[in-house]
């Protein structure tokens, strides 16, 4: 069983930057691949990253690359979103998320095992 609580989000101006963290609780954090979607008012969740148990590898959606950095640190049980450049279309709930290191690259919201309750980032123009 893990818990996941999600912090850092607010409201910043078009450009600026957001590190999002993500607590959890429970010994088999490391175990798990995590990953963060976010979800915009009357839309699905959407993928935004994903990082190995190890931090070896990650993956991030188009929208995304190059101005968002997936990390983790296993001995903190945490792991962190900096977005950066941010924009208007970034406004969403973000949900951190802990998956099987066999469903890593699914892009899918229900390949996640344990999600936390999500924390708002607004982006203004």
């Amino acid at each position: 069983q893990v818990q996941l609580g999600e912090s850092g989000g607010g409201l910043v101006q078009v450009g600026g930057s957001l590190r999002l963290s993500c607590a959890a609780s429970g010994r088999t954090f490391s175990s798990y691949s995590m990953a963060w979607f976010r979800q915009a008012p009357g839309k699905d969740h959407e993928f935004v990253a994903v990082i190995t148990w190890n931090g070896g590898y990650t993956f991030y959606a188009n929208s995304v690359k190059g101005r968002f950095t997936i990390s983790r640190d296993n001995a903190e049980n945490t792991v962190y979103l900096q977005m950066s450049s941010l924009k208007p279309e970034d406004t969403a709930v973000y949900y951190c998320a802990a998956r099987t290191p066999y469903d890593t690259s699914s892009t899918k919201w229900e390949d996640n095992r344990y999600w936390g309750q999500g924390t708002q980032v607004t982006v203004s123009s």
